[in-house]
């Protein structure tokens, strides 16, 4: 079986999510979860200050773009490059062309397999990024994605964190 890989899909400006959202339909309706297994319309936190007052927002880090992991055979070149609002895979003439592991690093996009010796319902601590020493139990896993979905109490709710593999360890 081929290896999937990250490629980058120019779209109209705007239509980002839009693509996102007819990608993610098209994989559902044709059953290509095995070959397209993933879409990100990478975003980043910024800092605005409106009025005086601050406040954190996610903008779009490569307006147009859209990045898809996939498995590139006819049929999924044939369903990304005809949906709505696409205008075309990036790379020379109509050749799409994967992203380095440098790049994709670069972007935050984790490309090791990282293995793990805990599975859902398991407690454990995250030991590192914004969620540092929260103990939670662990609700969902995606090993594409290599996260977790944790439970958090937050203001008195029970509220759903997804954390790195990497940054957590299971509590004995």
């Amino acid at each position: 079986m081929a290896e999937a890989n990250w490629y980058v899909v120019h779209t109209y400006s705007g239509y980002e999510n839009k693509v996102k959202a007819n990608i993610d339909k098209t994989i559902e309706n044709r059953h290509l979860e095995d070959q397209i297994l993933e879409v990100q319309v990478p975003l980043e936190e910024v800092t605005e200050v409106k009025n005086g007052v601050k406040k954190v927002v996610s903008k779009k880090m490569f307006p147009g773009y859209v990045l898809i992991h996939m498995i590139m055979n006819d049929d999924t070149w044939y369903v990304v490059r005809n949906t709505r609002g696409v205008t075309g895979f990036v790379g020379p003439g109509s050749k799409p062309v994967p992203l380095t592991e440098a790049e994709m690093r670069n972007l935050g996009i984790r490309t090791e397999n990282i293995v793990v010796d805990f599975e859902e319902g398991d407690t454990i601590v995250v030991v590192g990024g914004a969620w540092k020493d929260t103990v939670g139990n662990i609700v969902a896993m995606n090993p594409h994605k290599q996260t977790i979905t944790i439970n958090v109490e937050l203001f008195g709710r029970e509220t759903p964190v997804e954390v790195s593999f990497a940054d957590v360890k299971k509590m004995n």
